[in-house]
């Protein structure tokens, strides 16, 4: 259960890093 919710923590860290580089790109 809690490596679940690490995975899932991981998984929307790795999003916010890729949406923060695609607007630091296109500004």
């Amino acid at each position: 259960m809690i490596l679940m919710v690490v995975e899932i923590i991981n998984f929307l860290i790795l999003i916010i890093c890729v949406l923060v580089g695609v607007a630091f790109v296109t500004l």
